[in-house]
């Protein structure tokens, strides 16, 4: 049976999770800030990657041990938690508008990576191939986002600025000496190695206790734990009134998990999975994705708008999505 020493180093893993990737993101940001680095670039990129710097240190310490279930399971999981917890959250306290014209841009690519991901997903195995092939489209998801940063910053130079750019500007931490940034990013990245060595541990301990799979626990403990940046970075902006910042942050934290929490266990650990992952998981990420492009999008020229009815019917979604796995794994 597991005890209370699971269940702490669970949550000692989230505190430790959220606390380094603080860190990482405030060393990468504030020497890319010294670097003279756009702000842009700075909130699209380095950002969006250390949000899901949990994700991905989970999945590479879950794919080390060989609990490859649980990594797919904090992929699919934190996209779900991400839609339908996070912004459903956001959305009920602070209704969302989106003006953006990076969002437009980023769903058709984050509908690609999907599909992507589906065909590579179909053959109920998750092998070093497809990892290869997640986490090379990672490297051109991030070169692809460098290169939009650039061309947005230079058409947006003259009278008129796209209100995600004038959002990033405002939000940039101040420029840090080389040294000093170095020293948070290894604090950082060291922290999160430990947070996400106890959250596997603990939660796969629990997982064995209750004789449920690896798989439910990624969806639903480890998924929510290592959406907790997301959370709060969302929630924060959308106070602010950076409403693209929250939505944002979503789809690039979406892409992220797509291609690198799913890339990184392949590549370590290749294995089969559940084939409740195709018939249940994958078609509510994607239906839950979809619904949030057509809320976001706008109609008639009007931009779009994500208002507390939806993002109420968001988190309705999320909960009668836990109440499926809990009847299912019982």
């Amino acid at each position: 049976m597991f005890g209370i020493f699971e269940v702490s180093a669970v949550l000692a893993g989230f505190a430790l999770l959220i606390w380094g990737s603080d860190k990482f993101v405030d060393g990468a940001a504030g020497m890319a800030r010294t670097l003279n680095v756009s702000p842009l670039i700075i909130g699209l990129v380095i950002v969006g990657f250390g949000t899901s710097a949990p994700e991905m240190l989970v999945a590479a310490v879950a794919g080390l041990d060989g609990n490859t279930g649980l990594a797919i399971g904090n992929a699919l999981g934190s996209n779900i938690t991400n839609i339908a917890l996070v912004l459903g959250a956001t959305a009920l306290m602070v209704p969302l508008t989106v003006h953006s014209k990076l969002l437009k841009r980023e769903f058709p690519v984050l509908f690609l990576i999907m599909g992507l991901t589906l065909i590579l997903l179909l053959d109920g195995n998750l092998g070093r191939i497809d990892g290869i092939i997640l986490l090379s489209g990672l490297l051109g998801f991030i070169l692809w986002m460098i290169y939009l940063g650039k061309k947005s910053q230079a058409e947006n130079s003259g009278v008129a600025h796209d209100p995600m750019q004038d959002e990033f500007e405002e939000e940039m931490p101040d420029k840090l000496p080389i040294g000093k940034a170095l020293v948070l990013l290894t604090i950082g990245l060291i922290v999160l190695l430990v947070g996400a060595k106890l959250v596997v541990w603990g939660a796969v301990s629990i997982a064995q206790a209750f004789g449920i799979s690896d798989l439910i626990i990624g969806l639903t403990v480890v998924a929510i734990g290592t959406s907790l940046p997301e959370l709060a970075t969302t929630i924060t902006s959308a106070k602010k009134g950076e409403h693209d910042i929250a939505i944002g942050n979503i789809i690039g934290s979406n892409m992220f998990n797509l291609l690198g929490v799913l890339g990184i266990p392949a590549v370590i650990h290749p294995a089969a999975f559940d084939s409740d992952v195709m018939t249940r998981d994958v078609p509510v990420m994607v239906l839950l994705t979809i619904a949030l492009y057509l809320m976001a999008k706008g109609w008639a020229g009007k931009a779009g708008k994500i208002n507390r009815i939806e993002g109420a019917g968001l988190l309705i979604a999320y909960f009668a999505y836990l109440g499926t796995l809990f009847v299912m794994s019982t």
